[in-house]
């Protein structure tokens, strides 16, 4: 369901491994008709090399309004991620969210909510089935996204 960055786009990437994506797809299946979303815990990319997830966290869509179109991590599962990911010797190195019967692409609201340098999945869930997924990164003038590639990682690492 993930597709290669097309040319041009952000090369690094980030690799995840099948059976985590398949945790983000079914996540995004069972939140529909509203987002769901998450923490990506790995290693960050590093001269050419993509980040890598080892562990994705699930997270509670705390947004009390527009929960078909919006979510919100509070800061305190932010923060508690965090110290998972430092304890461990990992780093956040991104978010995923689902967008119901909508694609897989990052809207102006996301951009305007994001930061540089992260990984961004977005599962499309069309009719509460998961339809492809995709992984975004906001340039550094934060002006847009582009898609980086989404690359198999080894189920344990």
């Amino acid at each position: 369901m993930s597709t290669p960055a097309p040319e041009g786009r952000a090369a690094a990437g980030v690799r995840i491994a099948a059976s985590d994506l398949t945790r983000i797809h079914a996540h995004g299946e069972q939140a529909y008709p509203e987002e769901c979303c998450g923490v990506l815990i790995g290693r960050d990319a590093k001269e050419g090399e993509p980040a890598t997830v080892v562990r994705v966290i699930a997270a509670e869509n705390e947004r009390v309004d527009s929960r078909h179109n919006r979510y919100v991590i509070s800061p305190q599962s932010l923060l508690r991620a965090q110290r998972d990911a430092r304890a461990a010797g990992l780093d956040v190195v991104g978010y995923y969210h689902s967008h119901p019967d909508h694609p897989a692409r990052p809207s102006e609201f996301d951009r305007e909510h994001a930061w540089p340098g992260t990984s961004y999945v977005i599962v499309s869930v069309r009719e509460g089935k998961a339809v492809d997924c995709r992984s975004w990164r906001l340039r550094d003038d934060r002006a847009a996204f582009e898609e980086e590639a989404i690359a198999a990682a080894p189920a344990t690492i």
